[in-house]
């Protein structure tokens, strides 16, 4: 069995069309034909059957594209690291990162890291809690910064950064704009501006409000920070956010008041995989991450 009949299965697979496949792989379609039925006659069962001019898994095909996959992403990511032990300040790093973090720590850490180590290139992939943390297990990101982190099991491994606060964001107008903090309860009128269902931080914004005795009447949503806090300056409603996305400056025509009862926190921190070690240059950035956020201190 060859990587390369492996990677023209895997495309196949995709395509669903051995034309279409092997104009992808600018191969001829007989090369990619030929490679398919080599690797059949070699496994002893049938990978693909035809329907009309496409082609599509058989039901021990679908199971040979999952390990086909994971074969592929092991030799690559075994090539990768070699490659990073010869040098580790001239390899790769790919982070996750939930749009709760993209407006101030991945940029302040990212640059810090780049001033020492300029030579290390950087992927980022935005996505949701629950698809960092699955993209960490199946081998799609080795780190991923999540806020809050989730439950250690026996296949994440997760290390705090910090801890912060959670501040309610009132339109300028708001009667209670000019307070010095904020019971949660006084907002059991209000309409509320929240994340979607689904995002973390709605369910801690939601867990917050039940635990002093009201469920918030949430009448709009938005899928970004900025959303949220555009939504709170038109006067839509209040929103509940942590701290640091209020670091460079509080949106015009809101103000932030922080929340006497209940405290409302989460942690932040990296998470990264237990079942496989990190290479060198990840190793180096999360070892940086750490460091650096013991020493700014300024979110404890």
């Amino acid at each position: 069995m060859e990587i390369r009949q492996l990677r023209y299965f895997i495309e196949v697979a995709h395509r669903e069309h051995i034309s279409d496949a092997a104009i992808h792989l600018h191969v001829a379609q007989s090369a990619v034909s030929r490679q398919i039925a080599n690797l059949e006659d070699e496994l002893g069962v049938e990978l693909f059957e035809r329907v009309g001019r496409n082609v599509k898994l058989t039901p021990i095909g679908k199971i040979f594209l999952e390990h086909s996959i994971s074969a592929l992403q092991a030799i690559e990511y075994a090539k990768k690291q070699i490659g990073e032990y010869l040098n580790p300040e001239k390899g790769s790093i790919s982070i996750g990162f939930p749009t709760s973090l993209a407006s101030h720590l991945l940029p302040t850490v990212i640059s810090a890291f780049r001033k020492e180590y300029p030579n290390v290139a950087f992927h980022l992939r935005q996505g949701s809690y629950h698809f960092l943390i699955e993209a960490v297990k199946n081998r799609e990101l080795n780190l991923a910064f999540l806020g809050p982190l989730p439950a250690k099991d026996g296949f994440i491994d997760t290390t705090i950064l910090f801890s912060e606060k959670f501040y309610v964001l009132l339109p300028i107008s708001h009667p209670f704009a000019k307070r010095k903090k904020i019971s949660l309860i006084d907002l059991r009128d209000d309409d509320f501006v929240l994340f979607p269902e689904g995002y973390v931080l709605k369910k801690i914004a939601v867990d917050a409000c039940n635990s002093v005795g009201f469920s918030p009447n949430v009448t709009s949503e938005g899928e970004d920070m900025d959303a949220i806090k555009g939504l709170v300056a038109a006067g839509i409603g209040v929103s509940l956010l942590p701290e640091s996305t209020f670091y460079d400056s509080t949106p015009r025509l809101t103000v932030k008041i922080p929340i006497e009862s209940p405290e409302i926190r989460r942690t932040v921190g990296i998470i990264s995989p237990l079942n496989r070690e990190l290479s060198p240059s990840e190793n180096v950035f999360k070892q940086f991450a750490i460091k650096f956020f013991t020493v700014l201190g300024k979110y404890q």
